[in-house]
């Protein structure tokens, strides 16, 4: 019964540490990457489709993406796409592909991103902390239904704590490097 109460924690902690990734690919650094694009849905014959399926998009350099829809007819649609995504970039349609520019991060901005990274890094922690909280819980219930001895309460208690505090260490790497990334200028 313990080993399945630290399977089921552990498992709700890997799942706070792939949203907090998720959460984090979304935030803008000065640098374009591809699935900074991935909540852009485009009108595919009626369908909300996403934007790296109904094209392909790369980054040319740095600075920049490069879109080219499967079908020319598209364009149109992934240009109102891109506006209405509110993304923050303007795209340039050239009549076979679309360009973005990613703007400049002032310092103001770049300060701004790494106060939200740490508010997301945070919440990450406390669902971390929450998978700990409902497996103690769990311990303690079964402690007092005599299901488990106080031994094995205590090996897995402190087993659970040791998970815990590796996925907190996870969390915390996570973010100082997207924190670090968003201040390189």
């Amino acid at each position: 019964m313990t080993e399945e109460l630290k399977t089921k924690a552990e498992n709700s902690m890997k799942q706070a540490v792939q949203a907090l990734t998720n959460e984090l690919k979304k935030v803008r650094t000065g640098r374009a990457q591809v699935n900074m694009l991935d909540s852009v849905r485009v009108n595919y014959y009626g369908q909300p489709a996403p934007l790296n399926q109904v094209g392909s998009v790369s980054c040319p350099d740095a600075r920049s993406f490069l879109i080219a829809p499967w079908e020319t007819s598209l364009l149109k649609e992934i240009e109102q796409a891109i506006i209405k995504s509110d993304i923050g970039m303007a795209p340039q349609n050239d009549g076979k592909v679309i360009r973005l520019r990613l703007p400049e991060l002032t310092e103001e901005r770049r300060k701004d991103l790494v106060k939200s990274i740490k508010k997301i890094v945070e919440d990450a922690r406390v669902a971390i902390r929450m998978a700990r909280r409902e497996a103690n819980d769990a311990l303690k219930s079964a402690l007092k239904d005599k299901a488990i001895s106080e031994d094995e309460n205590k090996t897995a208690t402190d087993a659970i704590q040791k998970i815990t505090d590796e996925y907190i260490k996870k969390v915390d790497q996570i973010g100082a490097e997207k924190e670090k990334e968003l201040l390189t200028v």
